[in-house]
């Protein structure tokens, strides 16, 4: 471990389409793994409408025929089960070089967990995880999924909160696969909470969980909000 903390570059970003967001996951995790030099990064940011499926999931849990859907649906090659993004839901993608860290993908996996259970500790909230499921709960609701992809031992993907989404996506898809445990967003417990006032509390805590100093930054050339 290094003594020093890891210096880690905060791109507070709006809505933004998955596949351009994708595309500079992609690109800055190529960046790291040829300079693992590079300063981590975390993303913060909305998307559109868009449903993802995991590398090995099931399309059978898609309630809508994937070939002639109305919807905007991608497979891409993170883990975990059918997702669905929108806005109003918080997602956070870090993008950390794990040999700085602990090479070991449960760890992180946990550490994800904590990071969102401390933000609902903020608001008076007590996050759960469920033994042999990842993301966390409230009361019995999923309120975080969290699927990762790790090349060289750097990260892509992440974390999405319900923060105060539109709920009837979840409708169409049996989110992450699991039939018997309902989906719920933070706006149930705490009327009126925005995604602005939470990514304050999400990337301080990040900052907390992985021991980094957050740098806020604005990205260069492409990848400009749309």
């Amino acid at each position: 471990m290094k003594s020093h903390k890891n210096r880690c570059l905060l791109y507070n970003q709006g809505l933004m389409s998955y596949l351009k967001a994708h595309g500079w996951q992609r690109s800055l995790l190529t960046e790291r793994i040829h300079d693992p030099n590079l300063d981590d990064v975390l993303i913060l940011l909305e998307h559109p409408p868009v449903y993802t499926l995991g590398q090995g999931s099931n399309s059978d849990f898609l309630k809508f025929d994937i070939d002639k859907s109305l919807y905007d649906v991608h497979r891409i090659e993170r883990g975990g089960e059918v997702t669905y993004h929108c806005p109003g839901q918080l997602v956070g993608y870090p993008i950390l070089n794990l040999q700085s860290y602990r090479k070991d993908l449960h760890w992180y996996l946990r550490q994800l967990e904590e990071v969102i259970i401390r933000v609902l500790a903020v608001y008076g909230l007590q996050g759960e995880r469920i033994p042999a499921f990842t993301g966390v709960w409230l009361q019995g609701r999923k309120v975080a999924a969290i699927g990762i992809k790790v090349s060289r031992w750097v990260t892509m993907h992440g974390f999405a909160l319900n923060v105060c989404p539109d709920m009837t996506g979840f409708e169409r898809i049996v989110p992450c696969g699991i039939s018997d445990k309902p989906v719920g967003s933070l706006v149930e417990w705490i009327p009126g909470i925005t995604c602005q006032e939470v990514r304050f509390y999400v990337a301080q805590s990040f900052a907390e969980v992985f021991g980094v100093e957050l740098i806020e930054s604005q990205p260069q050339e492409f990848f400009q909000p749309e």
